[in-house]
């Protein structure tokens, strides 16, 4: 079902270094939860009003828009407080709601597993709380539209203690996943796989990259928000070596707070990862704005110390010669091309050999199976078999903990004994 959208903005002193990109991104947003717009009502002033963000002969202008277009709902590039809410529905008679509700509907829709279903829930109930007025308007659109989607729709009623009962109910389950999650995370960082998190802005291709990896066959649509849930795929170098990718959620401009908190344990994912691949798409506008929500995103979360290699992907949208990139190291690719696969994969090779210690090792003729287990849990740059000594000679990179970089130091420490 399509509704007929008027978006709101103000370009205030504070907020005028990225308000186009913000309004721009407001529509990306709308279109993803199936808003037409059919009007974007846009003011500068110094700072928004405080009881109805752009003033009241502004809020007349905005009820005659809404009578001319026939819109059925008006979104705001700003967080509402209730009582903002309340007083603009009231002057222009149909539904108000803000860029966070318009987010956690994209949520809602999104959401697949057991745990994004029940996080979105928890920040739908938390958004909610402040605004039930007992028989306010601000019920009056659940179960139709946007902003009013999601696993919790059935259960947002007006009853504040049941409210609060749901909530106390969803932590204690989220808990008891998470808890099994980390468990799962713990058993892989203790079987020295090499671990990559995808990280980067919304829409930048960073489903589309795990499946040209991996061949997962993950939901990758040119929409806001395509992924919500971590996914975890194996995925092997061309030299044998394995390595676990997990996708995560996008980030976004000016992220709300609900969300940041609703999804630590997504973003969480990427805390224990040994290599971040920051994906970024060349070809966007707001392509610098965008680096930099996700660095300070990074930092915010305190994950600005794991290693970064930056894709810049979409490369066949852009002019590769006059392309200039901002972040290194990286690499610039386009995820749709046969060519791009190869390249990436030696770009994260290389990567990879930067930050593993290098070992030789030298493996008897009948030590076949740690030959075939090296090769997989190691990138094994060469082996060569010495028909006199009857032994391999393995070169590579390892985890510094690993039990191969121990082995090489028990040889050596032999051979200094000997």
């Amino acid at each position: 079902m399509t509704e007929r959208v008027i978006l709101v903005g103000v370009e205030t002193d504070e907020s005028k270094h990225n308000y186009l990109e913000s309004m721009h991104e407001l529509a990306g947003l709308t279109k993803t939860a199936h808003g037409e717009i059919v009007h974007s009502l846009t003011q500068k002033r110094p700072k928004i009003d405080r009881q109805t963000i752009i003033g009241k002969g502004k809020v007349q202008e905005l009820a005659e828009l809404v009578d001319a277009h026939e819109a059925e709902l008006v979104i705001f590039n700003h967080a509402l407080s209730p009582r903002q809410s309340q007083t603009i529905e009231a002057m222009i008679g149909v539904p108000v709601i803000d860029r966070i509700q318009l987010i956690l509907d994209i949520f809602a829709q999104r959401a697949r597993s057991k745990e994004g279903k029940l996080q979105v829930e928890l920040a739908q109930l938390d958004y909610l709380l402040p605004r039930l007025m007992g028989q306010g308007q601000s019920l009056s659109r659940l179960g139709g539209g946007i902003g009013t989607r999601g696993p919790g729709e059935t259960k947002l009623e007006t009853d504040r203690r049941h409210i609060r009962r749901r909530v106390s109910a969803i932590k204690k389950e989220l808990k008891e996943v998470e808890a099994h999650r980390e468990r799962s995370r713990q058993k892989r960082q203790q079987s020295s796989i090499f671990q990559m998190g995808l990280i980067g802005y919304t829409n930048a291709g960073k489903s589309t990259i795990l499946n040209l990896l991996t061949n997962a066959d993950t939901y990758s649509e040119d929409q806001l928000f395509a992924t919500l849930d971590p996914l975890t795929k194996r995925w092997h170098l061309p030299q044998g070596m394995e390595t676990t990718i997990t996708d995560t959620v996008g980030f976004i401009q000016d992220l709300p707070t609900q969300l940041v908190d609703a999804f630590h344990s997504t973003l969480e994912e990427s805390k224990g990862m040994d290599l971040l691949l920051h994906i970024v798409d060349a070809s966007s506008e707001d392509r610098q704005q965008q680096e930099k929500t996700v660095i300070e995103l990074l930092k915010e979360l305190e994950m600005d110390d794991i290693p970064i290699l930056t894709i810049y992907n979409k490369a066949d949208r852009i002019d590769e010669f006059s392309f200039a990139p901002t972040l290194f190291p990286n690499v610039l690719i386009s995820a749709k091309s046969l060519k791009g696969k190869e390249v990436l994969a030696d770009a994260i090779k290389q990567e990879i050999m930067n930050l593993l210690e290098p070992y030789l090792i030298t493996l008897g003729a009948d030590e076949g199976q740690a030959l075939s287990e090296m090769k997989r849990e190691t990138l094994v740059l060469s082996e060569d078999f010495d028909e006199e000594q009857e032994k391999y000679i393995v070169r590579g990179f390892a985890k510094k903990k690993s039990l191969w970089i121990r082995r090489m130091e028990d040889e050596l420490d032999n051979e200094t004994g000997a």
